[in-house]
């Protein structure tokens, strides 16, 4: 089965049979649910939702039936055309809509493509929302507009320059000093909506740009996740036009990676780490990453007089829970930089911007900077298992195992060791077990992992 419904949305393979992949039948019937939720809970006579899509193969044609389904329920939409998630994200509010969707499958390669859905704040709904949602697509409880009432379209494609000038405002985005730095820079856009947006940032920046991969054909030129196996080619680009570095995005712009002057991963962990640094060195505050991210944000969170927490996996625990603790700047390990001061979304852009103005300021190469944070090293493994076992099962018997230590049990199970930690996830799609670890070199953490394998298995085996 290749279409997955999840309580933040909906993914799959494009072509095939109903309900077994992304077909037009299962657009429309996810995206008359997204719409009948937000009319069950508005009092409102007319709705609004904003749309955007990144350049996949299938965006226009998912497109089109998100859009015409909207408008068949009443709703009236705000259509982007080629987007990115951050830009949906800001237009929701600023258009005082009730909602939006992205139709993004984020990193997954071409085939795939999802409907990811956001509240009127332009944030993910929550696990909540998302069940509501899928119990309203099962049942297929839609009740459709008369012909008078259905909703209108609005295109707007102005919204990727209106985050371009949203991110250039930001108090701590001091867009002379980066433009004094003369950055000459690198872009690998995977051939999606990033390859346009992020080049008109770097120009408005005063940055000379050498664009790899940024036409939006969504024929991407590589697996699209940003990860060192995939960027081979801007790697050696970075080395051979002796630019400063090289800025990698996902299709939709919400992950984040950095290539060193030297040809190098600059490390997708040190994205946050490196804009956090920025950030705290400003003003003193809190910081949040998931329990799966590296412990390097807490090192220099504390190092600047702040308090850091660990959420559960996802976007929308990290964003609840950097509300609840006012942290001035938060996300997830793998690129995803959450400013509040913009938006409560992980945006690409801002991440490119406070590291800019965090490099132009401390005069050093992006090879010097990776080097001033502690040097922390990541695992991350997977033991498949059959699916009469009992996995939650499993990791209480692991909690039990490791009392001795400091144990957390939001999401999974964490064991935080001296110098190392190792977290334990049962997937919700496959009947594994995700096993990531860190240690101070990478030995360390492979062994941590191979180790905490052995041991599932053999408590399976009991």
């Amino acid at each position: 089965m290749t279409l997955i419904k999840s309580i933040s949305g909906i993914r799959g393979t494009i072509g095939g049979k109903t309900s077994d992949n992304l077909t037009p039948l299962d657009t429309v019937r996810f995206a008359a649910a997204y719409g009948s939720w937000l009319k069950l809970h508005s009092s409102k006579e007319k709705l609004k939702v904003v749309v955007g899509r990144d350049a996949r193969l299938s965006g226009e044609m998912i497109e089109k039936l998100v859009v015409s389904t909207l408008v068949g329920l009443g709703i009236d939409v705000i259509n982007l055309g080629l987007s990115t998630t951050p830009t949906v994200e800001i237009a929701v509010p600023l258009e005082k809509a009730d909602g939006g969707i992205i139709l993004t499958a984020s990193h997954n390669p071409k085939q795939w493509n999802a409907l990811k859905l956001l509240n009127h704040k332009g944030e993910f709904i929550n696990g909540e929302e998302g069940l509501k949602i899928l119990e309203i697509s099962e049942l297929e409880d839609f009740n459709f507009a008369e012909v008078d009432d259905l909703g209108k379209v609005t295109l707007n494609d102005s919204y990727m320059d209106i985050h371009i000038d949203q991110v250039l405002n930001l108090p701590l985005v001091n867009v002379d000093q980066i433009k004094a730095a003369n950055f000459k820079v690198v872009v690998d856009g995977v051939n999606s909506s990033g390859g346009v947006i992020i080049p008109k940032l770097l120009k408005e920046l005063g940055v000379t740009v050498i664009e790899l991969y940024c036409e939006p054909t969504g024929d991407f030129p590589h697996n699209p996740e940003p990860l060192k196996e995939h960027l081979t080619d801007i790697c050696k680009l970075v080395v051979e036009k002796q630019a400063d570095m090289g800025i990698v995005v996902d299709p939709d712009v919400d992950r984040l990676a950095f290539i060193t002057n030297e040809g190098e991963m600059f490390g997708e962990e040190y994205t946050l780490v490196a804009c956090a640094d920025f950030v705290l060195g400003k003003s003193i505050g809190n910081t949040v990453s998931n329990l799966s991210s590296s412990r390097a944000l807490r090192d220099i969170t504390l190092k600047h007089g702040g308090h850091y927490q660990a959420s559960a996996v996802g976007e929308v625990n990290v964003v609840s829970l950097m509300k609840k603790t006012q942290a001035i700047i938060g996300g997830e390990g793998n690129g995803g930089i959450i400013y509040p001061e913009s938006h409560y979304g992980r945006d690409s852009l801002v991440g490119i911007a406070l590291f800019l103005t965090h490099l132009a300021e401390k005069q050093l190469t992006v090879k010097e900077l990776r080097d001033s944070y502690p040097s922390y090293f990541m695992s991350k493994k997977k033991i498949e298992l059959t699916p009469e076992l009992d996995v939650d099962k499993i990791l209480d018997s692991v909690v039990k195992a490791y009392s001795h230590e400091e144990i957390t049990t939001i999401d999974g199970v964490k064991i935080d060791f001296d110098t190392s930690w190792v977290h334990l996830r049962k997937s919700n799609t496959e009947p594994i077990i995700r096993i990531y670890t860190e240690a101070t070199t990478q030995q360390k953490a492979d062994d941590l992992a191979d180790k905490f394998i052995a041991e599932l298995k053999a408590i399976a085996l009991v």
